[in-house]
């Protein structure tokens, strides 16, 4: 690639995330709060434990207001640092050994099913550590300071995920989430999407859908039919990945302070009341399954299906890309 397409590279990436970080954070808070229903039982007294006394959000809209309310402009940008690092190196991994310009659009590697799955989900192994630290940066109470990256560590992986960093690996359904979410796509709404809505390639090589209204149609129906199960992994994953490791199970697995690291941390004005409510439980969710029941238990089935509109929007995006 010529010194210019990585020269273009900067503003190019600088306008994606001005625009990305702030979406994706309301998106990760909104599916990350924890809002239960009412009371609960405690399992061994059977007796009505504290109520939780968090925030309710009702909606996308509700969130990003209450995050301009308590953290301002700011906390918008919540999640910059590791999001920008993971551009950059993608896009100058790209750019690099992939032959993709900052004006082109780059896609995956022309492979059969099975190779495009392996593709996928080697996708979601190199980028898990990412989108961990992204969403524990995003859902933290602490302000991060933006070139402290030891800091931030300190506060949002364990004394356990330090010494051991392949333990994120471990993190009870958080890979199987991933993966599900990723085969379904490979195997199900890829092979649709080449028969209902095939690519035809234009003057400069340049793709456009190439597809009949009524195939279309019954391919949007599809995604909405799809969001049944795609959404409530999403949510899932967002769960997990907040859901920290410890050598000790009776720890709490989403405080966000370990052992006095956060403790010359500041946090944004509104700290006496946080944005988001996380689940302050000592039994963590133990896996996929156990995750999804526990949600619909304690917050009802709407909370797995929290911005089902985004994802619905990203298949047709997809499917017109």
């Amino acid at each position: 690639m010529s010194f210019w397409d990585y020269l273009l590279l900067v503003p190019s990436l600088a306008l994606s995330l001005a625009l990305v970080v702030p979406l994706t954070g309301i998106l990760v808070r909104f599916r990350a709060n924890y809002s239960p229903r009412g009371l609960a039982l405690d399992a061994e007294t059977g007796a009505p434990s504290v109520p939780h006394a968090g925030p309710s959000l009702n909606s996308y809209w509700a969130t990003a207001k209450r995050v301009w309310q308590l953290e301002g402009g700011s906390g918008f940008y919540k999640g910059l640092m590791p999001t920008m690092i993971t551009a950059l190196l993608m896009s100058l991994v790209i750019l690099t050994f992939l032959d993709a310009s900052p004006g082109r659009h780059y896609r995956p590697p022309v492979t059969g099913v099975l190779g495009s799955l392996f593709y996928g989900l080697l996708l979601v192994i190199v980028s898990l550590p990412s989108a961990i630290i992204t969403y524990r940066a995003i859902t933290t109470p602490h302000k991060l300071p933006y070139f402290g990256l030891m800091k931030s560590l300190r506060i949002l992986l364990t004394p356990t995920e330090r010494r051991r960093p392949w333990i994120i690996y471990l993190t009870p359904g958080l890979l199987a989430a991933q993966f599900l979410h990723t085969a379904y796509i490979t195997l199900v709404l890829g092979p649709l999407h080449r028969v209902l809505i095939p690519m035809a390639s234009g003057p400069g090589g340049v793709l456009y859908p190439d597809t009949t209204a009524l195939k279309f149609g019954i391919y949007v129906g599809i995604i909405i039919l799809s969001t049944g199960l795609l959404t409530p992994l999403e949510v899932i994953t967002v769960r997990l990945a907040i859901q920290r490791n410890q050598s000790s199970s009776d720890y709490n697995s989403v405080s966000q302070e370990v052992e006095g690291d956060a403790e010359d941390v500041p946090e944004y004005a509104g700290a006496e009341e946080d944005v988001i409510g996380l689940r302050n439980d000592a039994e963590p969710y133990t896996g996929l399954i156990d995750c999804a029941k526990t949600i619909v238990n304690e917050e009802g089935v709407k909370a797995l299906y929290k911005a089902a509109w985004v994802t619905i929007f990203g298949g047709l995006a997809s499917a017109l890309g």
